[in-house]
């Protein structure tokens, strides 16, 4: 039985210190996060664009045109 509740424990002292520890962003920390993970989904989706930009004419070459896109 202590092999079960010492792991629980000890995951339960580690989260409290975790959420005493943790602090809300202010609003300018919010804001450079939020800056930075539109910059992120802007950068994948162009990535992603021209990915497809690039390998939809390769896939007509090499399946000779019967491809649907």
């Amino acid at each position: 039985m202590e092999s079960v509740l010492e792991p629980l424990k000890e995951f339960s002292k580690n989260s409290l210190r975790l959420v005493k520890r943790c602090t809300k962003p202010d609003r300018r920390e919010f804001n450079k996060i939020c800056l930075q993970t539109a910059l992120g989904f802007i950068v994948m989706g162009f990535i992603g664009f021209f990915v497809k930009l690039v390998f939809i004419p390769i896939n007509q070459i090499i399946v000779g045109g019967s491809a649907a896109v």
